[in-house]
């Protein structure tokens, strides 16, 4: 596969623009990282003295997540390894970026990356002993860890051990410490994400802005899309990808009215048929999907109003706390059980509004 159809596979793509899979703000900034510049951007904006050490062109993106699958709906995780060089400072990097799309900020964020990190190296190990390697030559691989944090509230918690620890100082140098590098997208200046000149500080530019309803993000936009159009013919791929960055995250954060002229704006700059027909199909794909979640919550809707009828018609004397439980259901399947057992029922005490209740 070449590395076009690896970063515009259509399959992907369309599962970027689905609202049924998968959580926006993680879907997008996996899709982001599907460019490996990308990765150089981030590690340029946070400690850009590391990125001269690395060759990115050797950059692997690994498949395993080392996230619980009980906490996959509030964060998630990408690995890369990418080679040193010089060889004098080792073979090769782990990258681990953790990813944080909920608003609410983990306390215990170093014990999670700590915890990961470690099975980062019990796989580096496993792997060295399924390809034989003689034990006196196991090593471990450094990894960089990366806190990509999306939320709304401000990050003020130490992404450290000892900040979840009511630890004496004399204990202090048995607690295990590691550096971190964090960004908060939504607390970056925008001015520093411009100033990076970089790709990846542009989108940034865009993407902490994009869920503010407050003010239209219209001269946010062409700012990004001005910056992008100076990228040379050589790094088309990455100005089409950018555009599909673009072009998810207005379709996904913005409001309806707001869509289709931003669409326009970003379509102005595109350079490739292809790309254009890829935003266009996904911008549609959301239309319908949206109609047909409109359909379906209106259905809800007509069905919780057939509930509430009947409940006054048959006992006079229901309270607010009926009205509340009847009014917080949004299941369709559930009212109509509930319509059935109102229907049947000679006082409230034969009513389950427990779902499935009969």
């Amino acid at each position: 596969m070449t590395e076009k159809h690896e970063i515009l596979n259509r399959e992907d793509i369309k599962n970027l623009f689905r609202t049924d899979i998968g959580h926006i703000d993680d879907k997008s900034i996996r899709f982001l990282f599907k460019h490996i510049e990308h990765l150089r951007g981030l590690i340029q904006f946070l400690s850009g003295e590391l990125t001269e050490h690395l060759d990115f062109s050797h950059a692997k993106r690994g498949m395993r997540s080392y996230i619980d699958t009980t906490l996959r709906d509030s964060i998630s995780d990408i690995v890369f390894t990418v080679p040193f060089r010089n060889a004098s400072n080792g073979d090769e990097v782990t990258i681990y970026i953790l990813i944080e799309h909920q608003s609410t900020v983990d306390r215990m964020m170093g014990l999670r990356l700590h915890s990961y990190m470690c099975q980062i190296w019990k796989d580096q190990l496993e792997e060295q002993r399924k390809t034989k390697v003689p034990v006196s030559q196991q090593r471990l691989s450094p990894i960089l860890p990366i806190v990509f944090y999306t939320g709304d509230r401000r990050w003020e918690i130490p992404v450290t051990l000892n900040a979840v620890m009511d630890v004496p100082e004399l204990m202090t140098r048995f607690v295990p410490t590691f550096e971190t590098l964090f960004l908060a997208v939504k607390d970056t200046d925008t001015d520093e994400f411009l100033e990076q000149n970089h790709p990846f500080g542009w989108l940034m530019s865009v993407t902490q802005q994009v869920s503010t309803d407050e003010k239209p993000i219209d001269d946010t936009l062409m700012e990004a899309l001005t910056r992008l159009d100076t990228l040379s013919p050589e790094e088309s791929l990455l100005h089409a990808h950018a555009l599909i960055y673009l072009s998810h995250l207005v379709v996904s954060k913005r409001p309806q009215a707001e869509r289709e002229h931003l669409i326009e704006h970003i379509l102005i700059h595109n350079r490739d048929t292809e790309v254009e027909n890829i935003i266009m199909t996904g911008a549609e794909a959301l239309v319908q999907q949206g109609k047909a979640e409109g359909l379906e919550q209106g259905r809800i809707d007509e069905k919780r109003t057939d509930v509430l009828k009947v409940v006054r018609h048959k006992f006079a004397d229901f309270s607010d706390v009926v009205l509340n439980e009847i009014s917080g259901i949004d299941d369709l399947v559930h009212l109509d059980e509930l319509f059935d057992q109102i229907l049947a029922a000679e006082s409230f005490d034969d009513i389950d509004f427990s779902k499935n209740g009969k």
